[in-house]
């Protein structure tokens, strides 16, 4: 396919500063266009924020001492709109594995060993992959949500060779710095933690052009 014939595809979600910016046949909707608003036409990867849907959505281990603890589901709708995108115009939704999304809006959780399962009623399909075969620090286990993907790609599955921590998982602040201080983990900022590597990008974009529906 030449750049002149790619099919284009809308990102939603996405960095204002990140992999989706500036490509060929990417329509990026940054926080700035409001990605709520999408109405089409084109097919679409979407990475919504995850932080109120993750094992910490209530804010963290010491939310309750900071009065900071948070609602689950509470990201101003973006995770529906996104959902609703996907399922209107094909593509595949992308979020953290064990996301409260899948649960909240019906759909099957997949099998961590990895392989596409049905998801819904709705003709989705769901799997589990690690980021970690696409060039991520982290194994960073995912799971995506496909709608009209034709055909279903054989992904890499199972564990990932990456072995930087990624889950906070600890009880304190300080026992978070005493292990990095002393060499026991490795840690990667917030922004390696939540950046797509581009080849695992460009996964996403190629299942959202063979959208078929």
């Amino acid at each position: 396919m030449t750049l002149g014939t790619m099919r284009t595809v809308a990102a939603l979600f996405v960095d204002a500063k990140g992999p989706y910016i500036d490509l060929p046949g990417v329509d990026p909707w940054p926080e700035e266009r409001d990605a709520r608003l999408y109405a089409g036409p084109h097919p679409v990867v979407v990475h919504s924020p995850c932080a109120r849907w993750g094992k910490y959505w209530f804010g963290g281990p010491t939310a309750h001492l900071r009065n900071a603890r948070r609602e689950l589901g509470d990201d101003g709708g973006c995770a529906a709109s996104g959902l609703a995108a996907v399922r209107r115009w094909g593509g595949v939704f992308e979020h953290p594995e064990g996301s409260h999304v899948w649960r909240w809006f019906g759909m099957c959780a997949p099998p961590r060993a990895g392989g596409w399962v049905n998801a819904d009623w709705l003709g989705g399909w769901t799997c589990c992959v690690e980021q970690g075969h696409y060039g991520h620090r982290g194994r960073k286990a995912t799971w995506l949500y496909a709608v009209g993907v034709d055909p279903l790609p054989s992904l890499k599955w199972g564990p990932s060779e990456a072995s930087i921590k990624m889950d906070d998982g600890y009880h304190a602040a300080e026992e978070r710095r005493r292990l990095v201080r002393t060499g026991a983990v490795q840690r990667m900022s917030h922004r390696e933690r939540r950046i797509t590597p581009e080849p695992f990008r460009d996964l996403l974009l190629s299942m959202a052009r063979s959208v078929s529906l």
